[in-house]
Formats: C-alpha cells, sequence, structure tokens
C-alpha cells in the first residue's frame, strides 16, 4: 500500500512552517540552517525567530517553503550552457 505523505525536502535557508496544533494558536516558523538527512530529508536544523535553535523531526503540520538558492542557480545557468 503506497502512502499519501509526501517526503519533505529542503536546503538550508528555506523557510519551515509549522501549523498550530490547536485552533487559534499561530503558525511557528524558522529557518533551516542545516539539513541532516540525505537528499535534503529531515532531520533539519532550525532557527526559530524568537533566535532558538533546534534539531526538528517534522510532522504532518510541517511544510517547507523554497528559496533560490545562489548555488542552485549557478548550477542551472551551468546546465543550461552545456546544453546549448
Amino acid at each position: 500500500m503506497r502512502s499519501s505523505r509526501t517526503e519533505l525536502k529542503a536546503s538550508p535557508g528555506d523557510r519551515l512552517v509549522v501549523h498550530g496544533h490547536r485552533q487559534g494558536e499561530p503558525e511557528r516558523d524558522g529557518e533551516i540552517v542545516e539539513v541532516i538527512g540525505a537528499h535534503g530529508t529531515p532531520p533539519y536544523v532550525v532557527r526559530w525567530e524568537d533566535g532558538r535553535v533546534s534539531t526538528l523531526y517534522p510532522s504532518s503540520d510541517v511544510f517547507v517553503q523554497h528559496f533560490e538558492h545562489p548555488e542552485r542557480s549557478a548550477a542551472r545557468k551551468a546546465h543550461r550552457t552545456i546544453r546549448g
């Protein structure tokens, strides 16, 4: 049986958002400063908005907001140049 969950993938500099667990509870967010798992998978080291840093093993109430990273941009440009 296949799982309906999708695998999270992130890079340092991406934003991690945790939905509130109860009605009225605000979202929390932080910057992913380190990816411990292979190929962008959890766990992540996150710097929260209050400055605390923690290791997070995300659950289903978490999503990643991806940002363009300079090293990814350079790799894409090089790939396009090579392909013509």
